[in-house]
């Protein structure tokens, strides 16, 4: 059932102004025309269009039929609608009194209304099967934009992303079939557009732009901000073949309004998706959810997937629903498919399957390298789980978080890793961690060599680490520290001489490595 009011809600206020809605007025059903000299032809829950209606006299005898038809609203251009007998008449007969904005074109607004009511008639439908109640009456309303400015037309975001796209795009140029084809403005003829000032243009709140031809046979555009309460929520571009008349230009810009009202609903419904997705997701991170609910919902292959835990400590957290979409939408350029993400306590989690192909673990590993340093980003970090089946993604997750907090002591090198390929670091690191908590560093002569590294300013507890690790290579342990191989042996003859310890002894060198890991990596 819809209403006159959410229809006129829906077109907004540019072109329609309700002047009188009773609360018994009939639910919409159609638009029709109603012409002088062309009675009848009018049914009930109707929109009737006063068209070529000149004088208060026709206007109050339409009211009077209108109202025998149980029609739901008449529509009428100044100064009509606001005649007080039009006004009586409309109260009178408990019909609809609508005012239509003076330049627009009778024909453009039964494009309009109708997508209108195709819309609110699908909503229902589309929110039953969980989709988005935007996307597909856009490319409707793109048709419907495209009969107004008599040109094939394309409507995008503020990224210049193509949302939707009219009928007619065969008679384009290349640039235009390469915006479709790839559903984004290609980067050299975004350039060439930014040059030309057309994006400062958009900022700036003009009603229409017009872009000349270009020497490379790109065609003129004519392009109309799409803004809602200041808010710019993207544009729509026209190819035409010359300068517009102002009358056509300014019938484009008055559709601005309709289309950013699917652009705010089908913002809030993917707002209202994402969260659902995000709070799944952070449930099945934390084994709270079965695999078979998320397999369905999130979209997941069932097969092994890694957990990617990303973060941003040298610049902005990512504490705000801006920045993670954002940096997920960095990842994501050039790959396959956009991953499964959700942020928790500033940190950006996603999942990716494992293996080879578009939207793996190895493409995302390498988008994520590509990723340069900045104020956005800053000195962005990012560890990945093992490879584990949905119902196990728990456990990558803790790796995720075990590899990253290695990254973060600088323990290990570099921004991106793998669990899988650090292992001897993580064994080594969790070894240190239970021999920590048993406290061996206590035990034996470490505590004094310790001891006198604080009080003399030597390193004997550094070069003993490095002489255990390099057994019979002085070189190599010399290398190490940085210092001479005689340097190396005269601090090992010194340090023998503070403590006695039998290295000639397997156990000893083995509990003293294990004390000096400790003291390492713990």
């Amino acid at each position: 059932m819809v209403s006159v009011r959410s229809v006129v809600d829906r077109v907004g206020p540019t072109l329609l102004h309700a002047l009188h809605l009773p609360p018994e007025c009939a639910a919409v059903a159609d638009v029709v025309i109603a012409e002088p000299g062309s009675p009848g032809g009018l049914g009930a829950g109707d929109l009737v269009l006063a068209v070529a209606v000149a004088d208060v006299e026709a206007a109050t005898a339409l009211v009077a039929e209108a109202a025998d038809h149980d029609v739901a609203a008449v529509l009428f251009k100044p100064p009509l609608a606001t005649k007080p007998p039009v006004r009586r008449a409309a109260a009178r007969a408990g019909v609809g009194l609508i005012e239509v904005h003076a330049a627009t074109s009778w024909a453009q607004l039964v494009w309009l209304l109708r997508t209108v009511l195709d819309a609110i008639a699908d909503e229902s439908e589309t929110l039953e099967n969980g989709d988005d109640p935007a996307a597909s009456d856009l490319f409707r309303l793109a048709d419907a934009v495209a009969s107004v400015v008599d040109a094939p037309v394309t409507i995008e975001d503020t990224n210049s992303r193509v949302l939707a796209y009219s009928a007619r795009q065969d008679i384009t140029d290349p640039a235009r079939v390469a915006t479709i084809m790839g559903r984004r403005i290609p980067d050299d003829v975004l350039a060439r557009f930014r040059s030309r000032g057309v994006f400062r243009e958009l900022s700036r709140g003009r009603q229409t732009i017009f872009v000349p031809g270009q020497k490379d046979g790109t065609l003129p555009r004519l392009i109309v901000p799409i803004r809602m309460g200041g808010e710019l929520l993207g544009s729509m571009w026209a190819v035409v073949a010359g300068p517009v008349p102002d009358e056509r230009a300014a019938a484009f810009a008055d559709t601005a309004p309709v289309v950013a009202l699917h652009l705010l609903r089908r913002r809030a419904h993917a707002d209202v998706q994402r969260r659902a997705s995000a709070e799944l997701l952070r449930a099945l991170l934390r084994g709270e959810v079965s695999p078979r609910r998320a397999l369905a919902e999130l979209d997941l292959a069932d097969e092994p997937h890694r957990v990617v835990v990303v973060e941003t400590p040298g610049g902005e957290t990512l504490d705000g629903e801006g920045l993670r979409l954002a940096l997920l939408e960095r990842i994501s350029q050039g790959i396959g498919r956009r991953p499964v993400a959700a942020e928790d306590e500033g940190l950006l989690y996603a999942v990716v399957p494992d293996g080879e192909g578009p939207g793996t673990w190895p493409e995302i590993k390498a988008a994520l390298a590509e990723i340069p340093s900045g104020r956005r980003t800053g000195e962005l970090r990012a560890a990945a789980g093992g490879a584990r089946s949905l119902a196990d993604l728990a456990r990558s997750r803790a790796e995720a978080e075990e590899t990253l907090g290695l990254l973060r002591s600088g323990v290990l090198r570099g921004r991106v890793v793998c669990f899988d390929d650090v292992w001897t670091a993580l064994a080594l690191h969790r070894a240190a961690t239970a021999s920590g908590a048993a406290r061996v560093t206590e035990l034996g002569p470490l505590g004094t060599i310790r001891e006198h590294d604080s009080a003399g300013g030597t390193d004997y507890v550094s070069t003993l680490y490095e002489w255990l690790r390099h057994p019979g290579d002085p070189r190599a342990a010399a290398s190490a520290l940085r210092i001479h191989p005689n340097t190396l042996r005269y601090r090992m003859r010194k340090l023998l001489e503070l403590v006695p310890l039998d290295l000639d002894d397997p156990d000893v060198r083995l509990a003293l490595l294990s004390q000096l890991t400790t003291l390492r990596w713990s």
